[in-house]
């Protein structure tokens, strides 16, 4: 008798679920119902949010609810991490992030959020490779000559970055660590200010996203020697990658992508990616900024976590290797 008592009550506990489970079910069969909110940490107008922008278009034509780009900036982009990270994890609020997204948990011994558990990757859109910048005033006209330069001369040059921890300042922090040569970083609000710096013989070389040093490099401004990317890139196809000058394992790139809260229902999350997809793949879209050096390109969310991953381990390790100590 309290065996089957036993029985009785637990397939009616199982029954009590299934309301549960058709409801999340049918939720996302509906979703969107509403129009989505797109957040950036960056300012409006910056080449991240030209594309973000570009991108929630297609999505909201693909998806038939308008998407809402919002420009959180502010705390090295963990304002706009906190917020979709606490989000509802409904699929109506989104995280527009970079690289930078990897490298904050090495930066910061109190994050507001974990990228690896409080996301759910939905897709990535783009992968930026670098370039390796000197003046024109240097010697050196391609990077062995630079990199030999370098050793007959240790500390005797300077670099701009983008600020302490930026990763145009980690890159030069793993060439120089992979190059066994020494030079002396000096950090700036931005690259744009950087770039100024070295046109005006501040600091010598540098290193940015091709996107960005495009028109200098296109004008003869600066030299460029390297693209950090695994191949050349057809903004550039003139200037060799590192691999091509030895640095077989040296390959660096930003990269910028889409994430829901953790939890997101997971067919709302196929749903988004494939909007993704479609968007990157877009002729519209991908021809002005593949010109500019921008390389679109999406991921399963899958492939998106694991490479996410790899990219929080990676430039963790960037971080302390340059000595820089958390804040």
């Amino acid at each position: 008798m309290q065996t089957t008592r036993r029985k009785l009550l637990a397939a009616l506990g199982g029954l009590a679920g299934l309301p549960l489970a058709r409801a999340a079910r049918a939720s996302a069969t509906a979703w969107p119902a509403q129009p989505l909110r797109l957040i950036l940490p960056y300012a409006a107008g910056g080449p991240t949010d030209v594309l973000a922008r570009a991108v929630a278009q297609h999505v909201a034509r693909q998806l038939g609810q308008p998407v809402i780009v919002e420009n959180k900036t502010g705390a090295s982009g963990n304002i706009a991490g906190e917020t979709v990270a606490r989000a509802r994890p409904d699929g109506y609020t989104l995280l527009y992030h970079s690289s930078g997204l990897a490298i904050s948990p090495a930066l910061y011994r109190q994050l507001p959020y974990d990228p690896l558990r409080d996301f759910a990757p939905v897709g990535l859109t783009a992968s930026i490779p670098l370039v390796l910048m000197t003046a024109n005033s240097l010697p050196p006209t391609d990077t062995r000559q630079f990199i030999d330069y370098l050793k007959a001369h240790p500390d005797a040059l300077s670099y701009g970055t983008g600020g302490v921890g930026n990763i145009t300042h980690l890159s030069v922090a793993l060439f120089l660590h992979a190059t066994g040569t020494r030079a002396v970083g000096i950090p700036f609000k931005g690259t744009n200010p950087a770039m100024v710096a070295m046109l005006g013989g501040q600091v010598q070389f540098m290193v940015d996203a091709i996107s960005s040093a495009l028109p200098y490099i296109r004008d003869g401004r600066v030299r460029a020697l390297a693209v950090t990317g695994a191949e050349r890139s057809p903004a550039l196809p003139q200037v060799p990658t590192l691999r091509e000058a030895g640095l077989k394992d040296l390959t660096m790139s930003t990269w910028q992508g889409v994430l829901a809260p953790a939890a997101t229902p997971q067919p709302v999350v196929e749903r988004l990616s494939q909007a993704l997809a479609d968007a990157v793949r877009d002729p519209a879209i991908a021809g002005p900024f593949t010109a500019q050096g921008v390389d679109l390109r999406s991921s399963s969310p899958a492939e998106f976590q694991a490479y996410l991953g790899q990219e929080v381990r990676r430039w963790g390790d960037a971080v302390r290797m340059a000595g820089i100590q958390p804040e």
